[in-house]
């Protein structure tokens, strides 16, 4: 007879610890900074008031370790995004490659882990401690995910002399662009700044 075999102490803490730093980045995203609350958070990964000051003992803390959480949720999240493109009919077509990474791209900036990322950087600007997080975590997300884009365009497109300044274009633009929706939320497919970013790609890189 076989069966799971129980799961140790350390498996059960990493667990518990997960589940807080996941209910932290939910609780940001759907409350916000002043709404991302201990008992919110508490609340959410269903863990006892003890265990969450056992691995958080303030909420600083606790937003500061969900900063790098959440940095690794996205970049799992670009990687992701870069196999659904390689998985793609027609990825090897530059033109349609191109306007498709665009695509995936501004997809990106509506996700849940962004707004969740735009409170903590809100939040960094008066709080150092927060700030001093950020900044190492992003460095990190911001190297892999110019990586991902590399990658993501391909070994012709990303070798072009222009590439790096599109690519840092795009990011800029778009990350300025997705903030509006904070304030005058609407359908981000139909954006007309997307047909732009496309010709903008194909002026500077597509021959």
């Amino acid at each position: 007879m076989t069966g799971t075999a129980p799961r140790t102490r350390a498996q059960r803490t990493s667990d518990s610890r997960a589940r807080i730093l996941d209910a932290a980045v939910a609780a940001l995203v759907e409350g916000g900074y002043s709404g991302a609350t201990t008992l919110t958070i508490q609340a959410g990964a269903g863990v006892s008031r003890g265990r969450l000051l056992h691995h958080f003992p303030s909420r600083d803390l606790l937003l500061v370790a969900a900063a790098g959480h959440l940095a690794a949720k996205r970049v799992q999240d670009t990687e992701d995004r870069l196999t659904r493109l390689l998985d793609e009919e027609g990825a090897r077509d530059v033109r349609r490659r191109a306007d498709r990474v665009v695509e995936l791209l501004w997809e990106s900036f509506s996700e849940p882990h962004f707004w969740a990322a735009i409170e903590l950087w809100t939040a960094a600007r008066s709080n150092p401690d927060i700030a001093g997080a950020l900044r190492p975590t992003e460095r990190g997300l911001g190297s892999a995910i110019r990586e991902s884009m590399a990658r993501m365009f391909g070994e012709e497109l990303a070798g072009h002399p222009r590439f790096r300044q599109l690519r840092d274009i795009l990011l800029t633009s778009m990350r300025g662009a997705a903030l509006t929706y904070a304030f005058d939320p609407r359908d981000h497919t139909t954006d007309p700044l997307v047909a732009q970013w496309k010709d903008l790609v194909r002026t500077l890189l597509v021959t």
